[in-house]
């Protein structure tokens, strides 16, 4: 039980510091800017791979997985924001949706590169991307909708023009954008109580809802324990996890490319319903192994339920949508930079991400002892709340495709 307890601490303190970045991201994004946010954030990862490359000890470990996590947790809400702001409506599902592709990939290196190199080398890797950050800052603009907000005039036509090209004509964008802040610039600044006002009440209902959902389907146990479950399950777990790492990024691809044409809504059904398919199915796998039933069959059921993806065909568009990664990894982090009125867009964007990586760390801390407690009703736990995601997704989440942010707030209101 002490190993176990050990084990846990040392796998969810990540997301330890991700909650601490998620509560920090909001007021700070909305300080400095999101270019600014991003920098910053970017410089406390590249500290925690540094203090994790140099550790002598498990103090040092741990506070460099602490800094990485913070790092992290600041940019998982500060990246689709500003993505969100600068992106033409017919292309924001798409550019935000490439945000979760460039994570995927970011993972399936490491758990590639993780199996031949030495963690302290693989911790070296990590600066690579911090480099490419910070070097691209550089490159790109301020959101024009920041420094609008910001009454920097001058840089936000500037800005606008740029990003929309020479030749278009931003006149009736920069005016919805400016009638949209005045707007907001009427109304006292936004405190955390504000969010449960009856007219940010539903945005924020929703935001935070998926994230919980999105968490607690089970995602990050998988994630975060790949190999553990592929040798728990009698797979081999280099080649399991290797596959399973191709593949996610297979799929993200494949969901960028459809997002603003089919819409938020849709994949997130479809995705919620492959959740569950493959969380009853992997539990199966565990309860033949527990029970000494097939097997043979068992191992590769276990990989088939964590990899299992469903082929939908639509008006001659053939839609792969794969569990997590295709719909209920990305989708959620698209809507949250979509849902919520700028004036509390940093209070309650860093709490949606706030209690998103705080359910990471309940998911990633609980694992281990409710594999302890049986492992195949782990996944049929993990299968309900999938369940109710498809009912909650029905039931509460608009369909954002094609609206401007300024539209998407009148129509929930």
């Amino acid at each position: 039980m002490q190993l176990c307890m050990q084990y846990s601490l040392f796998g969810s303190i990540l997301t330890v510091g991700a909650m601490i970045g998620a509560i920090t991201s909001g007021p700070i994004a909305d300080y400095i800017g999101r270019k600014g946010a991003m920098r910053f954030s970017s410089t406390f990862c590249a500290a925690g791979w540094l203090a994790i490359y140099f550790a002598k000890g498990a103090l040092a470990l741990d506070i460099g997985r602490l800094a990485t996590g913070y790092g992290m947790g600041a940019l998982s809400f500060v990246v689709p924001v500003f993505i969100a702001e600068i992106a033409p409506t017919n292309l924001r599902g798409t550019l935000t949706t490439v945000t979760q592709l460039m994570v995927a990939t970011g993972v399936s290196v490491a758990f590639i590169i993780g199996t031949v190199l030495r963690w302290r080398v693989l911790a070296l890797t990590g600066l690579i991307p911090c480099l490419i950050l910070h070097v691209g800052l550089f490159l790109i603009p301020e959101s024009p909708r920041w420094l609008a907000k910001r009454g920097r005039e001058n840089e936000f036509e500037t800005t606008l023009q740029k990003l929309r090209g020479r030749a278009a004509d931003i006149s009736f964008e920069a005016i919805e954008i400016k009638d949209y802040i005045e707007t907001l610039e009427r109304l006292p600044k936004a405190k955390l109580l504000d969010l449960f006002q009856r007219r940010n009440l539903h945005s924020v209902l929703i935001g935070v809802g998926l994230m919980v959902l999105q968490q607690f389907g089970g995602i990050n146990a998988v994630c975060f324990y790949a190999s553990s479950i592929f040798e728990v399950a009698g797979f081999s777990p280099s080649v399991g996890t290797i596959i399973y790492a191709i593949l996610q990024v297979v799929f993200v691809v494949l969901n960028t490319t459809i997002i603003d044409k089919v819409g938020r809504k849709p994949l997130l059904l479809v995705s919620a319903s492959g959740l569950v398919i493959a969380c009853l199915i992997t539990g199966l796998s565990f309860y033949l192994k527990v029970h000494e039933l097939a097997l043979k069959s068992a191992p590769m059921l276990a990989v088939t339920g964590i990899l299992v993806r469903l082929q939908v065909f639509s008006n001659d568009i053939t839609l792969f949508i794969g569990t997590f990664s295709a719909g209920m990894g990305p989708i959620p982090w698209v809507i949250i930079s979509e849902i919520f009125p700028l004036n509390i867009k940093g209070v309650a964007g860093s709490l949606a991400t706030l209690v998103n990586w705080f359910c990471a760390w309940a998911v990633s801390f609980t694992f281990n002892f409710l594999m302890s407690w049986s492992s195949y009703g782990t996944f049929i736990l993990y299968a309900a709340i999938n369940a109710m995601t498809i009912a909650f997704v029905a039931l509460l989440v608009p369909e954002t495709k094609g609206r401007t942010l300024e539209q998407i707030q009148a129509a929930i209101r």
